[in-house]
């Protein structure tokens, strides 16, 4: 039984957190030696600070397991999907940075070891599979590590 799929997006997940040629920074290259100062600031009150971008990824990749699992929340509709800073500093950011790098583990945990026939398990009664399922949290997660270096680049501006 081939898992080259498998293989590859456990290899994907792991450069999202470590590194890879691809990435300019990794997730521990970008936010592992922040402060809380900065994880917590905005640099424009429309825009959301480090912390609340790395809770809203992590409460998406919550969802992504969740589904593995055949459950499903409606996160759209729930405060939980963009946390405010104030609730975040009542988590704290070592707190938040140490979820959001063991998630890494559970969406591994959910794929590894099966086959690439797997992937093809369709979610509940709609039209995607698993395979679109952590492929979509990846690219979620790719795209908000995108702003999270505008975040960081806003701040340094002053």
């Amino acid at each position: 039984m081939a898992a080259i799929l498998i293989n590859d997006l456990i290899r994907q997940i792991n450069e999202l957190h470590y590194g890879s040629l691809w990435f300019d920074q990794s997730f521990n290259d970008k936010v592992g030696t922040l402060t809380d100062e900065e994880v917590f600031a905005q640099p424009h009150p429309q825009l959301h600070s480090v912390a609340e971008h790395v809770s809203h990824m992590l409460e998406w990749r919550k969802e992504c397991i969740l589904r593995f699992e055949g459950g499903k929340r409606e996160l759209m509709e729930m405060p939980e999907d963009w946390k405010t800073n104030e609730e975040l500093k009542q988590i704290g950011w070592q707190q938040l940075k140490d979820v959001f790098n063991e998630s890494r583990f559970e969406l591994i945990r959910l794929i590894e070891g099966k086959d690439d026939e797997y992937l093809k398990t369709p979610f509940r009664d709609y039209e995607y599979n698993y395979h679109y399922l952590i492929e979509g949290i990846l690219q979620h997660d790719i795209y908000h590590m995108g702003q999270i270096g505008i975040t960081l680049k806003l701040l340094k501006q002053g």
